[in-house]
């Protein structure tokens, strides 16, 4: 035990000794010179998360966008109002302010020159003016007290002041001296100052005599909180103000937005296919309007769609009907076919041919009564799948060898181009087989005499199937033209293989049952492409296709798609095409 504790020991130690080191410390202090750039990204990112989290409930909330626009206006207008009403309270108080301050100082004025006409002004001119100093202080005018600075005009005489003589200006003392006539006044602002005191004021100054000029400062403390009272009850009352109205955008919005709201969740509900959805009527007024437009809206919707869905299983069970009826005047009309056609030699030549073109038809007669069975069982949701696991390969070559006898009467080579490896997938081999043998016999009417090349390939999620033509191709909006019932390319055009109209049909009902897709590609004069994905296991959702949608030399050219499972538009057959080079490696195998 003691050896392994020293052991254990010097384990540590020889651990513990690198974080002492030099390195440890460099990583401690780069640990510590990033904390801060770690927080700076850290409040940005909480920044930037706030700024998209505000702009979202921006653009989302109509009540939020009108109570917000009426906080802002009602500010603006409120601070320009506040603005002027303070403006004008300050200038009726300073108008008020000088006209009193120039009375009292025009009465000042008058005093003072009846005390210097009393006495002898040659004798004593000092003595003169601190008496009508002290004289004049002691006085109080209309408007409460001022300050009294008699200043000299010439030098050699002293002036008196009751508070420092700093107080008035010299800018205003330069309008008094070269005054032209005694008595004349000037009025100004000023800071009046003494040992304690400092405030805002306003002085009259005028010649008292040739030798002497008196001014009247009087301080503005009284208007200054008069002026303070108003500016805060206007800021108060502004305040207050801004928020009743917000209040009342509020609620005035909370009531048009709230049966809005409601609308648009009925209108998704609706959407998502609750016909029975109804909004609730309140009142009389254009809201309960829209509410009852609304629930007529969706009465009308809800009984029409009732009608078409009953018109629609009319026409399939009429569809079903038909078939299952037909069979019966078909098969004893083919077996009276069967011996007419054993027969054909012994009957004259154009009796024969005629012989030749009714078991022609009635063949075709007989698969057209099985894809209309077919399609009606997937309309009604019949349709069942024999799912095993099955080599996508040996499907192809399955439905290439159906095929053989249509290519070889066309003169034409299919092509195939197989994976090296197994490529397996869980689908329902006979379904599956029924949806290549069509694209392969339609590749191979449409192409022109050309070869026609069939891909396969596999990822780890999916497998897929492309045939290829090189014939007169798709104009554009055909690719989703072409999985309808009964369309044609050209309507003139005469079918050389004898199909029913219903196989695209049909084919892509069968991709849908599996979950996979089945696009078309196409353009003119270049051919088309159809391809056929579907999953590896059953119920699972098919994200991307191994091959791609438009084939390796048209990649640069315009692509279109259509997605059986995704229905109609680019996005589907987009998101597929992005893995189509996933395909699987190998090298191809060609058999004609």
């Amino acid at each position: 035990m003691a050896q392994v504790t020293d052991d254990d020991d010097t384990r540590h130690a020889s651990v513990a000794q690198p974080d002492g080191g030099p390195g440890a410390a460099r990583s401690r202090w780069h640990r510590i010179a990033a904390f801060p750039l770690r927080c700076y990204l850290t409040a940005q990112r909480g920044a930037r998360a706030l700024v998209r989290a505000v702009h979202s409930r921006w653009r989302r909330s109509l009540q939020l966008r009108v109570v917000t626009t009426t906080l802002l206006i009602s500010a603006l207008v409120t601070a320009v109002l506040g603005f002027f009403l303070v403006q004008q309270v300050l200038t009726g108080l300073l108008d008020a302010k000088r006209e009193a301050a120039l009375n009292d100082h025009k009465t000042g004025l008058d005093t003072a020159v009846s005390i210097m006409q009393e006495g002898d002004q040659s004798t004593d001119q000092d003595g003169r003016a601190k008496e009508i100093t002290t004289e004049l202080s002691n006085h109080s005018g209309t408007t409460g007290l001022y300050e009294v600075v008699i200043l000299p005009t010439v030098g050699g005489l002293r002036g008196y002041a009751t508070v420092e003589e700093s107080s008035v200006p010299q800018r205003l003392r330069d309008e008094v001296r070269p005054s032209p006539e005694l008595g004349e006044q000037y009025v100004t602002y000023t800071q009046i100052v003494d040992d304690d005191y400092r405030a805002p004021g306003l002085v009259v100054g005028a010649r008292l005599s040739n030798t002497y000029e008196l001014y009247y400062l009087f301080p503005l403390d009284h208007e200054q909180q008069m002026l303070d009272l108003v500016q805060n009850t206007v800021f108060f009352v502004g305040t207050v103000l801004i928020l009743l109205l917000a209040v009342i955008a509020y609620i005035v919005t909370r009531q048009v937005v709230n049966p809005v709201r409601a609308a648009a969740g009925s209108a998704e509900r609706l959407a998502a296919g609750d016909l029975s959805e109804r909004m609730k009527v309140r009142g009389e007024d254009d809201l309960a309007r829209l509410a009852l437009s609304f629930n007529d809206m969706a009465g009308n919707l809800q009984e029409k769609i009732r009608e078409l869905e009953e018109l629609s299983q009319v026409q399939r069970q009429f569809a079903s009907d038909v078939s299952h009826e037909l069979r019966t005047p078909l098969t004893t009309i083919r077996m009276a076919g069967d011996l007419l056609y054993e027969d054909r030699d012994e009957l004259e030549p154009h009796m024969g041919r005629s012989v030749e073109l009714l078991q022609s038809q009635l063949e075709r007669f007989e698969e057209l009564l099985a894809d209309l069975l077919e399609i009606s069982r997937h309309d009604a949701g019949a349709a069942t799948l024999s799912m095993e696991r099955v080599d996508v390969r040996d499907a192809v070559m399955k439905a290439v060898g159906d095929a053989e006898q249509i290519a070889e009467k066309s003169g034409i080579k299919v092509v195939m181009r197989l994976p090296a490896e197994p490529c397996t997938a869980e689908f329902d081999a006979r379904r599956i087989n029924r949806i290549l043998r069509n694209l392969i016999v339609n590749a191979i009417e449409h192409s022109e005499g050309k070869d026609v090349i069939v891909t396969a390939a596999g990822d780890r999620d999916a497998v897929a199937v492309g045939v290829r033509d090189f014939g007169v191709g798709l104009k554009e909006g055909e690719e989703h033209l072409c999985f309808d019932r009964f369309w044609r390319a050209d309507p003139a055009r005469a079918r050389t293989t004898g199909g029913t109209g219903l196989g695209l049909a049909i084919a892509k009902e069968d991709a849908q049952l599996h979950g996979g897709w089945l696009q078309a590609w196409g353009m003119p004069g270049k051919g088309s492409q159809f391809r056929l994905s579907l999953p590896r296991r059953e119920g699972q959702e098919l994200r991307g296709s191994p091959l791609p949608l438009a084939p390796p030399e048209m990649a640069t050219g315009r692509v279109r798609g259509f997605s059986a499972t995704m229905g109609e538009g680019a996005p589907g057959a987009g998101s597929a095409d992005t893995v189509g080079e996933r395909a699987e490696a190998g090298a191809p195998e060609e058999v004609s």
